[in-house]
């Protein structure tokens, strides 16, 4: 793969760094973002299922994600704080199955030359076990896999 995901845990410091790059606009970046239908497409591992009983992609907006695999459930919730068009997301988000461990999540998007773009993201967490925590849960291939889905889904918009 080209466009591989690159994440970072420095040891002893509580946050993750990540970088994926895309072929295609920031605008359809940001959109696979701001789209719940198409956000509930890609995001995450590709063998769960993704519901969005609530999505606000807007400043002051909450989110609520349930995935799910057979009989196992995962839920996920947040608020976003700060959402600029094309530009960046800020945004909390909490493992209900993990409650109290909330991160704070700086989502950049950049345009790059040849119609491309960046996303890179930064995650902050209140103790650096939650973002061990974070990182053995399998979050980086998990990641992986959605941002390949999403990849193949810009394309197949593209085309």
């Amino acid at each position: 793969m080209s466009n591989a995901l690159s994440v970072e845990a420095p040891e002893g410091l509580p946050f993750i760094d990540y970088t994926r790059e895309f072929d295609a606009p920031v605008e359809d970046l940001f959109r696979a973002h701001a789209d719940p239908g198409l956000f509930a497409r890609w995001v995450g591992p590709s063998d769960l299922t993704t519901e969005l009983p609530t999505y606000d992609f807007t400043s002051g907006g909450r989110w609520r994600m349930v995935q799910r695999r057979g009989e196992e459930e995962y839920a996920f919730r947040g608020t976003f704080h700060t959402v600029r068009e094309n530009e960046l997301a800020v945004q909390t988000f909490e493992f209900e199955g993990f409650p109290d461990a909330v991160s704070l999540e700086f989502l950049t998007f950049e345009q790059l030359p040849g119609n491309r773009s960046r996303l890179v993201g930064h995650a902050v967490y209140p103790t650096l076990e939650a973002r061990d925590g974070m990182i053995s849960s399998g979050m980086e291939s998990g990641m992986a896999d959605g941002y390949a889905t999403l990849e193949a889904l810009l394309a197949e918009q593209a085309g």
